[in-house]
């Protein structure tokens, strides 16, 4: 087969199966061009026959050998070292990060980026939240809204995102109403939610407003999709489909689009280089290490901000250059309810944020911080006895005990480029590829007070709804897996940047459908708004074709 693709030249291949390549891919294929998909395409092997379709509660009271997907079968799932990126990454998850030390090694210190190889990327572990950008976030991205507005329901559409007409909606939703209703909330999140109304005004006026979170998760059924049905095991199986996941997309394009769209997995592309009227990519094939090219009229790199990084050093030749780069500082607080102390928690319940809890001080929509804040139960005690000032037994105890009353608060921070944040290629001859990314991360004295600040604000807001802090957990730059502003978007063919229609400056037919040249970066989760840019980058590549 490979043979035959390689004597063909391709209409686009399109780089990546993550959110952003699903979506270009399908945008595409629906305008009638064909697609070739190179993909590294880890999947997993091991877990996914073995989880079954039953409730978190019947799982744990019946299920024999329950040790291989909670901790698995070579206690891969649990993590005694320091708390850092993707710590909490269930053993059937663990797939999503295989083989990423051999073929994407990084070097840093201060920042340490989750990548993925596997099918469907880091959207098979995406914690589902699907805000809209307002109008000034677009604006400082460098996006266009209303292309982008027109693309969130296009996307909205194709994958079903829940939400709900609160406070939180302006932050959420953005007053669209495309949207399906709202998912339920536990009675941990309930009573912090009740809370919040009793005191709306005074956190109104403090710029803090709560409401629950917009999700890729169906409360309707969508097709062979099954709306959520809040058996707790989330972090463990997509049997029903009920979260949105890329894998999902790309299989119904190889039994829909049989003639025109080919998935080729095990393929690390290297990089590019553009003639006239074809670009030829050239790729390491993962089982064998041995050398592939394919030709095509139009690229499109989908391949994550750090992956698309990588190809675009390696086709131009940059060692020397640096890229800019952005990921939202994040931190999680686990916090405690003393009203829900003792109490029972949910059977019923679905383990993705249960609220949104957004801070904009000049309530204008333009620099917002964000907290999702999760009740926690399925992930197991062990992942967080760890944080108990208490030694393993004792801790255990007071864990089961305070498990109903818990809250985890995650903070995430808009970001915006600086020149201690950057990447750049160095050379590696252990690597496949011959080179690795070293990457530096690094906040100014203003960026760091700033931070510094706002997160106590959350605390005190919290503290107004009866909900304390136990400790707050930083697990360092790149635990927010957000990433962007690699490549920034630049009208004046500037190299080393992006054309705001997603063009490659320099060059033709190079288009990048990933967040490579967002210049800011919003608290916001960005996958949304990262599968609506990739709407319409393909867009853009389906006019440039027919001209």
């Amino acid at each position: 087969m490979d043979q035959t693709i390689l004597d063909t030249l391709h209409d686009v291949i399109v780089v990546g199966s993550g959110c952003t390549g699903a979506m270009a891919a399908q945008t595409l294929l629906e305008s009638g061009m064909k697609v070739l998909m190179l993909d590294g395409g880890m999947m997993d092997s091991k877990y996914k026959s073995l989880i079954p379709d039953t409730s978190y509660t019947d799982f744990r009271q019946k299920a024999d050998d329950q040790y291989k997907i909670l901790i698995g079968e070579n206690l891969e799932g649990l993590n005694w070292g320091e708390v850092s990126t993707g710590a909490q990454l269930t053993p059937p998850r663990k797939f999503i990060t295989d083989q990423v030390e051999i073929f994407l090694p990084l070097e840093s210190n201060n920042f340490h980026p989750m990548e993925s190889l596997a099918l469907g990327g880091l959207g098979g572990a995406w914690g589902l939240g699907s805000c809209i950008y307002s109008p000034p976030e677009l604006e400082k991205a460098g996006l266009n809204a209303n292309k982008m507005h027109e693309a969130y329901r296009v996307v909205s559409d194709r994958i079903g995102i829940s939400a709900s007409n609160d406070d939180a909606s302006p932050y959420t939703s953005g007053g669209f109403n495309y949207f399906l209703p709202e998912l339920e909330i536990d009675s941990n999140a309930k009573s912090l939610y009740d809370k919040y109304k009793k005191k709306r005004n005074d956190l109104n006026r403090d710029g803090f407003f709560m409401g629950k979170p917009a999700l890729a998760l169906l409360t309707e059924d969508k097709g062979e999709r099954k709306k959520c049905s809040y058996n707790d095991m989330d972090f463990y199986s997509d049997k029903d489909k009920s979260a949105y996941r890329p894998w999902i997309t790309i299989e119904e394009m190889k039994t829909k689009y049989k003639n025109s769209f080919i998935y080729l997995g095990e393929k690390l592309v290297k990089e590019f280089s553009e003639e006239n009227n074809f670009t030829t990519v050239t790729c390491i094939d993962m089982m064998d290490n041995s050398v592939k090219t394919y030709s095509c009229i139009k690229l499109v790199l989908a391949s994550g901000v750090l992956g698309t990084a990588r190809i675009v050093m390696r086709s131009v030749k940059s060692e020397n250059v640096k890229f800019p780069i952005l990921t939202n500082p994040y931190c999680y607080i686990p916090c405690i309810q003393p009203g829900m102390l003792g109490k029972s928690a949910d059977q019923r319940r679905s383990d993705f944020a249960q609220l949104s809890l957004f801070h904009d001080p000049d309530k204008t929509n333009a620099d917002v911080a964000m907290a999702s804040i999760y009740s926690y139960h399925s992930l197991m005690l062990f992942r967080i006895i760890r944080e108990a000032p208490l030694n393993f037994k004792d801790g255990r105890k007071m864990m089961r005990w305070l498990l109903p009353a818990m809250t985890i608060m995650g903070i995430h921070l808009p970001q915006q480029a600086s020149e201690g944040k950057y990447l750049k290629m160095m050379k590696d001859e252990n690597s496949p590829t011959g080179d690795k990314l070293f990457a530096e991360y690094s906040l100014n004295e203003e960026e760091k007070l700033s931070r510094k600040i706002r997160e106590k604000k959350f605390l005190h807001a919290m503290r107004k709804l009866n909900c304390f802090a136990i400790k707050k957990i930083d697990p360092g730059f790149g635990s927010s897996i957000h990433y962007a502003g690699t490549l920034p978007f630049n009208d004046n063919e500037a190299e080393f940047t992006l054309n705001p229609s997603g063009r490659l400056n320099k060059f033709k037919n190079i288009f990048v459908a990933d967040g490579s040249g967002f210049k800011y970066l919003p608290a916001k989760g960005l996958t949304f708004s990262l599968m609506a840019n990739a709407h319409n980058v393909a867009k853009t590549v389906i006019e440039d074709a027919r001209k």
